[in-house]
């Protein structure tokens, strides 16, 4: 095994410093993530994909904790400003509202309240989860 030399250890500070790769990859899951979230929640109740995702056997519920959850834990990660990461993460649950009645408009899909109470407890959750990763993000 090599020993790493000065100037591999100043590359990788810079690196680590500019955290710049890392963002851009927490920032375009995140991308793909919300888009995965909005063709979810707004196909119908029949189509192929919600049949097989139907076919997991997870409580609907956990579902929707667990997405929202991650949609707004990586941008409080992801973004290089404290409070746009926060305010980005939080406002996927006006996201989460503004798809639960969207479901009024996909065929057999129903808007439900207790949906909404998971969205937003995934997003307290995932946002809350952010603050120490993004400190240890900093130090390392």
């Amino acid at each position: 095994m090599k020993t790493p030399t000065q100037h591999d250890r100043s590359a990788l500070a810079a690196w680590n410093a500019s955290g710049r790769p890392r963002r851009t990859l927490i920032l375009s899951l995140w991308a793909v993530l919300i888009c995965c979230v909005v063709v979810g929640e707004l196909l119908p109740a029949a189509s192929p994909v919600m049949v097989a995702i139907g076919g997991l056997h997870i409580w609907d519920k956990l579902q929707h904790f667990g997405a929202y959850l991650a949609l707004s834990f990586l941008p409080v990660i992801g973004f290089r400003d404290r409070q746009r990461g926060i305010l980005a993460g939080l406002s996927m649950f006006i996201l989460g509202v503004l798809l639960e009645a969207g479901q009024h408009f996909s065929p057999g899909r129903a808007v439900e309240l207790g949906d909404v109470i998971a969205n937003g407890v995934g997003v307290s959750c995932g946002a809350l989860l952010g603050f120490p990763f993004r400190t240890l993000f900093a130090l390392i």
